[in-house]
């Protein structure tokens, strides 16, 4: 995977680079070395590219209330909402840039559940960590499009546009941290692959049903902990739904909501039937993790969950996410503890 990071320019700068590239974008040919589309297409990909060029110009509004019409599909684009990486991660696209939840080095691009989407594009940039964007590095990808939020990233919203053909997700009609469906459904329709969306909704949904069906047995409420290394939450039904009633798992009343951050006191008073530890240092055990702390006491020795042997460990950072990857992984992590 190839990375790059460069130091923030000042905004001063970045005005002029971007009269510099539009000048030089001028003169140049439009069907350089850099563009894919003037290249012949992968025999084993040629139904899909021709199924996406037919697609093609399509005009999509914008969350600002801006026309974008893209005349081909595009070969370059770029993410800066960093909550949303793993839902563009599934489409067929020659080369990304995106922004990271955390870190670019480590980045959990680079851990083994990612890499089977990581290694099928020809390139993915890294262009910014959390709301930073490195305006200057997204420059020198030169993108043929920009995705962004129309909340997360309205701060620079004027400067993505004058790189770049910029549409915006409106973060007031979808909530982006929980609907991850409406996410890569309005994703497909900008990258003219409506049907590879529809076929990742519809793979969850049966990964739902049949995850529901092996768990049908399983009784007491269950509580999904994510554990860092001075905080412990419960994860509420309002970002952990997927993994309470549509699998016919119940959530303590506490959990109804957003969830709450936790004491160990707080814990037992809730006394969960299961409890699932959901680890930020599950790939690091040199990493602190609060639990540990907990599991020395008398109190957590009491817990009904510690009893019954009803206590398991999963990847937290990867199962919490917000996206079909998580989602996936963190249903299969439950089955397979529960079953």
């Amino acid at each position: 995977m190839k990375t790059r990071k460069i130091p923030m320019a000042a905004v001063s700068l970045l005005l002029f680079i971007v009269m510099l590239v539009s000048a030089c974008s001028n003169e140049a040919s439009p069907n350089n070395g850099n563009n894919k589309a003037a290249d012949a297409p992968d025999a084993t990909n040629a139904n899909a590219d021709t199924a996406v060029s037919q697609a093609f110009p399509r005009t999509v509004t914008s969350a600002n209330g801006e026309e974008v019409t893209i005349a081909e599909k595009p070969q370059k684009i770029v993410l800066v909402h960093w909550g949303l990486t793993q839902d563009l991660l599934g489409f067929d696209l020659p080369s990304i840039a995106v922004t990271l939840p955390f870190t670019a080095n480590p980045s959990f691009l680079d851990t083994e559940v990612y890499k089977p989407y990581v290694e099928k594009f020809d390139e993915v940039t890294v262009v910014g960590e959390n709301t930073a964007v490195n305006l200057e590095a997204l420059l020198q990808y030169e993108p043929d499009l920009i995705l962004a939020g129309s909340v997360t990233n309205k701060d620079i919203t004027e400067q993505l546009s004058q790189i770049a053909p910029t549409i915006l997700i409106d973060e007031e009609k979808t909530n982006v941290w929980t609907d991850w469906q409406s996410v890569i459904t309005q994703f497909g329709v900008i990258l003219g692959q409506e049907e590879l969306a529809k076929q990742t909704i519809d793979e969850f949904t049966a990964e739902v049903e049949q995850v529901k069906q092996q768990l049908s047995s399983v009784e007491g409420t269950v509580a999904y902990l994510q554990v860092r290394d001075k905080t412990i939450w419960l994860q509420g039904t309002n970002y952990a739904g997927d993994y309470y009633e549509p699998i016919g798992l119940k959530a303590p009343e506490e959990a109804k909501g957003d969830g709450i951050e936790l004491t160990l006191e707080g814990l037992a008073a809730i006394d969960p039937d299961h409890l699932f530890l959901g680890y930020f240092n599950y790939n690091d055990k040199s990493l602190p993790a609060l639990s540990d702390e907990w599991e020395k006491s008398e109190v957590w020795k009491k817990l009904k969950a510690v009893q019954k042997d009803q206590v398991y460990a999963i990847n937290g950072e990867l199962s919490y996410g917000y996206g079909p990857i998580s989602r996936i992984n963190g249903l299969k992590a439950i089955a397979d503890a529960l079953k």
